[in-house]
């Protein structure tokens, strides 16, 4: 009898751990604040590293959060839609660029207001977009650049030693 009482008790404990953990998680991932706010789209032609919520940041600070990704059938671009907290206003020659937070960070994506009166309504488009760098892409490009210069300068050099 005595070890029932325990094992109950133990039982407790772990559901009540559980619990914790479940209300915590659901703080965290700002799971019920994805209604309020402003909804906007931006079109890219690639969101490599960007997935459905990933942050949104503008000067460095979380201001939304990416909602989904589709791609247009049409142009063949990515558009990703975002929900931006309801107390920002966004001017309507904004800018979105997809940028990492350092070498080998996440991806988010980054907001820079423009200069416009007239702001961005609920359901509004984001003209001005910029997408992923590829590292791979401009490693390659670094490698097979200075590849070139460096075989072609070893033969000057070689030549002009030659002709001393």
């Amino acid at each position: 009898m005595n070890s029932n009482i325990v094992e109950t008790v133990i039982g407790a404990v772990v559901l009540a751990f559980a619990a914790i953990f479940l209300v915590f998680a659901y703080r965290t991932a700002d799971v019920g604040t994805g209604g309020g706010g402003i909804n906007l789209s931006a079109s890219f032609d690639s969101v490599d590293g960007l997935n459905v919520g990933s942050d949104v940041r503008m000067s460095g600070i979380k201001i939304g959060t990416v909602t989904s990704q589709t791609l247009d059938p049409q142009s063949y671009r990515a558009v990703l839609r975002i929900s931006l907290n309801e107390d920002i206003e966004l001017p309507e020659d904004s800018s979105a660029k997809i940028t990492s937070s350092g070498l080998l960070g996440s991806n988010y994506l980054l907001l820079t207001p423009g200069g416009s009166d007239d702001m961005l309504q609920d359901g509004g488009s984001i003209s001005y977009t910029q997408g992923a760098v590829n590292i791979q892409d401009l490693i390659a490009q670094a490698i097979f650049s200075s590849g070139n210069s460096s075989g072609g300068g070893s033969k000057n050099s070689g030549d002009a030693g030659a002709d001393k």
